[in-house]
């Protein structure tokens, strides 16, 4: 038998409801905050994302799915949303159309990492970008949005971490004070932090080695070094999120792990699966559009992972919809009214109403033990007097109760 890749995971007919009610919860919290849905491809020149995302970050280092198509080009499976998105905004002209732009995606994304609880190697992420707007404002309504869909889940157990890392200004000044601290503690980091050190020393906040987390502790926080224009960004964005009456905590340690961003970090981490998890981390990324050919344009959003979200609302007992049932399960008696029973769910089909019927020559007793295992609401055995008087029993199976009806009225009775 071939196996199901490693980190990959299908998502059974008996389990997608649950997707499917968190997708739909998405795209209504999307749509009342005005974000429209963007679809950019699976797969994006390589080139983007070392140039996004960063040639020093553990995504494009390590865990990049990249491969080269048959005209020999640098292809790589999509790995994060927002480089795509602010490609697919500079490509198709959105850039001169009136700002800002809200966008908003549901996409797999793929990186090659060890399989972890909610982290697949290939999941899914929601994700917001928003294009052409600098002020705290843009920040707000990004991390509102998370917020409100989370709470829409029922997933209150949350804590929001935000952080400044300032403007490429003002953090080339705490690179240079990174850069001291850890050059005295180099002997004790790993390999990769060591060579992070020169490169970019920001990402050795952002290491999952025990000993680096040990010695980034003492680190320098960056929001010593941020200059005045940050400070006031990330003092307002305060003042909104204290107005909003939301509850946050600033973590100096917050980095997160793309080079993109600036300014602006969040985190939502619940602590609903036992350890605690990150469930949503954005921030903002001014220049991310200039890096990979675009105008100066600002920008700010957010990553939510699919997988994780779902196990969270799973551990907290949330309800996540119900498996689709069909309303009514129609068992012909003799294979004569297998036509007319085949007619008759079609019929009711067309109209919107869910029903089921036997294709594979079950018995009777069969058919009423797969119609119990389907979950329908209603039962009726259409033998050969029922087709010819043109009156079937309905079978109520949440009460066991019956009910006569003529067959031409049925789609009127289930409809109601």
């Amino acid at each position: 038998m071939i196996s199901i890749p490693k980190g990959t995971k299908d998502v059974l007919p008996s389990e997608v409801y649950k997707w499917h009610y968190v997708e739909s919860l998405i795209r209504k919290t999307a749509s009342d905050f005005g974000w429209l849905e963007i679809r950019t491809p699976t797969f994006e020149h390589t080139e983007l994302f070392l140039r996004g995302v960063g040639e020093t970050t553990d995504i494009v280092n390590k865990e990049m799915y990249t491969f080269l198509d048959k005209g020999n080009r640098s292809i790589t499976l999509k790995c994060e949303g927002t480089a795509g998105a602010a490609r697919a905004f500079i490509e198709n002209g959105l850039v001169s159309q009136a700002q800002p732009t809200k966008m908003y995606y549901i996409t797999p994304v793929f990186r090659y990492e060890k399989p972890q609880s909610g982290r697949l190697r290939e999941h899914h992420q929601f994700g917001v970008e928003l294009f052409g707007s600098d002020t705290p404002f843009a920040d707000a309504d990004v991390i509102m949005t998370a917020k409100t869909l989370l709470n829409r889940l029922g997933i209150t157990d949350l804590k929001l971490n935000i952080n400044s890392i300032g403007c490429p200004e003002c953090r080339k000044n705490y690179n240079e004070a990174l850069k001291a601290y850890f050059s005295e503690r180099a002997d004790k980091m790993c390999p990769t932090c060591r060579e992070r050190l020169q490169k970019n020393p920001l990402r050795i906040l952002d290491c999952k080695v025990p000993e680096c987390g040990e010695l980034a502790k003492d680190a320098p926080v960056t929001l010593d070094y941020i200059c005045d224009g940050c400070r006031q960004h990330h003092d307002k964005l305060k003042d909104i999120l204290s107005y909003l009456k939301v509850d946050y905590e600033v973590n100096p340690k917050l980095v997160r792990g793309l080079d993109y961003y600036t300014k602006t970090v969040f985190e939502f981490i619940s602590n609903a699966i036992g350890a605690q998890g990150t469930v949503c981390g954005g921030g903002r990324y001014n220049n991310l559009v200039e890096q990979i050919g675009g105008p100066s344009v600002p920008g700010v959003g957010f990553g939510m992972g699919l997988e994780r979200l779902i196990m969270v609302a799973e551990a907290a007992g949330l309800y996540l919809g119900e498996r689709q049932k069909p309303l009514i399960y129609i068992a012909p008696l003799g294979d004569e009214q297998y036509i007319y029973a085949y007619g008759l769910v079609n019929g009711l089909r067309q109209k919107g109403i869910t029903a089921e019927t036997d294709i594979t020559g079950r018995s009777l007793k069969a058919q009423m033990k797969y119609a119990d295992k389907t979950g329908a609401r209603y039962v009726a055995v259409l033998g050969e007097n029922e087709r010819l008087s043109g009156v079937i029993k309905l079978k109520d199976m949440a009460n066991g109760t019956e009910e006569e009806i003529n067959i031409s009225e049925l789609t009127e009775r289930l409809g109601r």
